[in-house]
């Protein structure tokens, strides 16, 4: 199959530009001629503005165009267009470029705390594009109530700067924004230790150690996810729920890193130690985009041993837990872990049942998952009406690349 750097300058705007845009359509919004958009496509040399331009309109980049790197997988124009403007939005805040106060009254604290719970409750619906759009402009409110909070409130701003820069990392990382997640998980630790706040800078460890998983740096996510977990471990029985839930969360994550590095002794013996924070918890904790618990113990224990290769193990772990307390994209996730461990047991058409019934109830958030195309591949050779409406609904070959 070609890579993306196969195709020609042409091939590669004309594939971005999608079917849903015409020739038209994408002159008007570049502010080219029809002419040059076509001489562009028919594989015409391109000039450095027209490219910026291009791109601009593609919600691309250049070196997309060029063929210097592939597209995001799964990524529309609209995924596209809200990463550039919540990328914009945390360099502006972090640049102290805002809007004019005199332009408009500044939120207030419980106006800022209602629009981060709903931005929390989308993310954990698995609607990251939406949590995206919520998270700029909540993000630049948060700026704006900083810039005007009165001396002695500094460490209440610090704490809710910390919140929207964090949520616009975990958004960034999920995407592939990998540059956006590290700057913006960088500014969340910064504005936590700003506002002396443990369970904040205890939640940024897993934060940070999610972004070099999704970066292959899993030794360095193990290591952060560990320190994490020592920073918070002193303090837990003395700060109530939120930072025990933190505790956990770092130590799940420090087990999911092992997993992926094939120690499984490590990653049994972390499991044990999450699973014994949660028992002591007693329940799911939900709290400024944390969750930790039972429930979410339980579901990455699933995904933990099939990162170890022990289907039969993740399938026997899956039956034997209640998912109920789970955030939708959470439950999303266990499901294309069982799928997987189905897949590995050669259970085919489990395998593809299974990714059958998460993809069609969660289209939008299965796109940007990898899994369903690996299982696609491996599981091909069962039903192939299945595997029709899987690529369908995914938007990728039957064979699943």
């Amino acid at each position: 199959m070609s890579q993306w750097q196969d195709f020609t300058t042409g091939e590669r705007i004309k594939m971005l530009r999608g079917k849903e845009v015409t020739q038209e359509a994408l002159a008007a919004r570049s502010g080219l001629s029809l002419h040059t958009i076509q001489k562009a496509e028919q594989g015409g040399n391109v000039s450095l503005p027209t490219l910026l331009r291009l791109a601009e309109a593609l919600h691309s980049d250049v070196s997309v165009i060029l063929g210097q790197q592939a597209p995001r997988r799964g990524m529309g124009r609209d995924d596209r267009a809200m990463l550039r403007e919540l990328s914009r939005t945390v360099h502006d805040t972090a640049a102290g470029v805002l809007a004019d106060p005199a332009e408009g009254t500044a939120p207030g604290a419980a106006d800022l705390a209602e629009a981060a719970e709903r931005l929390w409750r989308v993310y954990w619906r698995g609607a990251y594009t939406e949590a995206g759009v919520l998270a700029a402009p909540f993000l630049r409110s948060v700026a704006l109530y900083a810039q005007g909070t009165p001396a002695g409130q500094e460490a209440a701003a610090s704490a809710l700067l910390s919140d929207a820069y964090r949520a616009a990392g975990l958004i960034a990382n999920f995407l592939g924004a990998r540059d956006l997640a590290y700057a913006a998980v960088g500014l969340a630790i910064r504005h936590a230790e700003l506002a002396a706040d443990p369970v904040r800078v205890s939640m940024l460890g897993s934060a940070r150690a999610r972004v070099l998983l999704r970066d292959a740096r899993v030794e360095q996510a193990l290591r952060e996810a560990e320190a994490a977990a020592v920073r918070a471990e002193p303090r837990f029985s003395e700060q109530g729920a939120g930072l025990l839930a933190a505790y956990g969360k770092n130590i799940v994550f420090a087990a999911v890193a092992a997993s992926r590095l094939g120690d499984s002794d490590r990653a049994a013996d972390l499991l044990s130690q999450a699973h014994a924070v949660a028992a002591r918890l007693g329940r799911d904790v939900f709290g400024n985009g944390l969750q930790f618990g039972p429930s979410y113990a339980g579901a990455q224990a699933v995904g933990i041993n099939v990162t170890l290769g022990n289907a039969g193990r993740a399938l026997d772990l899956s039956r034997r837990f209640d998912p109920s307390g789970l955030t939708q994209a959470a439950h999303n996730r266990m499901q294309l872990d069982v799928a997987l461990a189905q897949c590995d047991a050669r259970l085919w058409d489990a395998s593809l049942d299974t990714l059958l019934e998460v993809c069609s109830a969660h289209p939008e958030w299965a796109t940007h998952q990898a899994i369903p195309g690996v299982i696609i591949q491996r599981a091909g050779r069962a039903g192939a009406s299945r595997i029709r409406k899987l690529s369908g609904i995914l938007g990728i070959s039957p064979t699943g690349r």
